[in-house]
């Protein structure tokens, strides 16, 4: 006969082990669901180029199960100042193009228009070096490169070209796609210094060796004409100034002292390009050819060069220092400044084309203060949702049917007959 305890102290073990098992069954259970419902970790979000501190493409999802898409409140937010700096710099573009017709009679639009091109391009590049950090020559970047850059490049120039056409009905113009015109130049730039980004990393002094290339550009004549490659040189400092620069460098600029040293300096620059108004050739800025085009010696380019790019990032510094922090009635724009920069030139050539600066009240202060207020309107309505979505398929088309699927291979399989014909 079976002792009564022991049945008792049988059955409680048996007890516990099904509740252990219920207990791990569920916590698998929930586990599960959370899986399925929690946002992704950093490791699942896609990569999105341009923004270097994102981060790299997600990883595969284990067999048997399909990996969920990641939920749009999941990505990462924009930082709302760098969105504020590139919305400013393409003010300060679109300015610069608009007041250059008023440089002729107006000493205070040239001391203003000089102040503007000493730093905007500049400011352009650096920031354009800040987000390529992560570049490299992987699938997924490339892909982007072509769709974001040479796409638009492409269609751009072609577009520039026929405008021209028919606004002067010179049907005989010539489509070059390797002398980019008017401000197409800043893409083909952009392309040849993102796909050499990955060479300067690994130099010990990569700005000292851009900006000394910089300097042999600019006292070779031979330099420039195709491929913009005078100014793709000249503003590559700059580039490579970005890729060096890291998040704190910025906080340091933002700082009070900072701020109010800024103020200073830029009230000195443009005090200085009022007094330097009468005699001192733009040209200077657009690096479009050698120093010889400029009527000095060949040598000062070695000079003026590094001088010019010191001046440009005290004029950047102080430009960032100001840039507001928080989000702002204009933040959402900083997405849409290339929509802004590739569809803006149409209309200052059309200004040029058909003489819109020809009234003589243009010329006033109270006209130079209407074309400012019309360019700057008229870049943020360019950088706006509504332009975003009508021009979205030549600015950033996705073309899916032009690239293999992530999942495909990249090699075809060589049957062993083929292979071995081909072997010598």
């Amino acid at each position: 006969m079976r002792p009564r305890g022991r049945g008792r102290r049988t059955g409680s073990v048996v007890h516990d082990a099904v509740a252990v098992a219920v207990r791990r069954q569920s916590d698998v259970v929930q586990h599960d669901r959370s899986a399925l419902t929690a946002p992704p970790g950093p490791e699942a979000l896609p990569y999105e180029p341009g923004a270097s501190e994102q981060p790299a493409a997600p990883s595969a999802p284990s067999p048997g199960r399909s990996a969920p898409a990641p939920p749009r409140s999941a990505r990462p937010s924009r930082d709302p100042y760098f969105d504020n700096a590139k919305y400013l710099t393409i003010v300060l573009v679109a300015c610069g193009h608009a007041w250059e017709p008023l440089t002729y009679g107006s000493r205070a639009a040239t001391a203003a228009y000089l102040t503007v091109y000493a730093f905007h391009m500049p400011a352009f590049a650096l920031i354009s070096g800040y987000f390529s950090r992560s570049f490299d020559l992987s699938p997924g970047r490339v892909r982007r490169l072509v769709t974001s850059v040479v796409v638009p490049y492409l269609v751009f120039e072609t577009a520039y070209t026929l405008f021209y056409r028919w606004a002067r009905d010179d049907w005989g113009y010539p489509l070059s796609l390797l002398d980019p015109w008017y401000v197409m130049w800043f893409l083909l730039a952009l392309f040849v210094w993102r796909i050499t980004t990955p060479l300067w990393p690994a130099l010990r002094h990569p700005v000292p060796v851009a900006l000394g290339i910089a300097a042999l550009a600019s006292v070779s004549p031979d330099t420039g004409g195709d491929m913009g490659l005078q100014r793709v040189l000249a503003f590559l400092p700059c580039f490579v100034l970005g890729l060096t620069l890291r998040g704190e460098h910025f906080e340091r600029l933002r700082t009070r002292r900072v701020r109010l040293l800024a103020l200073p300096v830029g009230a000195g620059a443009l005090v200085a390009a009022y007094g330097v108004a009468p005699w001192f050739d733009a040209g200077w800025f657009y690096h479009r050819g050698s120093v010889t085009g400029q009527g000095a010696p060949a040598w000062a380019g070695l000079l003026t060069t590094p001088a010019l790019f010191g001046l440009a990032v005290l004029l950047t510094a102080c430009f960032l220092a100001w840039v507001p922090r928080r989000h702002t009635w204009f933040t959402a724009l900083g997405a849409g400044t290339m929509y802004g920069y590739l569809l803006h030139g149409f209309v200052i050539k059309s200004s040029r084309f058909w003489d819109w600066y020809a009234p003589a009240w243009v010329h006033t202060p109270l006209g130079e203060l209407m074309v400012t207020a019309l360019a700057v309107g008229g870049i943020t309505v360019l950088c706006g949702p509504p332009v975003r979505a009508v021009f979205r398929y030549v600015v950033e088309p996705r073309m899916e049917w032009a690239f293999r699927a992530r999942d495909e291979p990249a090699d075809t399989p060589v049957p062993r007959e083929a292979a071995q014909a081909k072997a010598p």
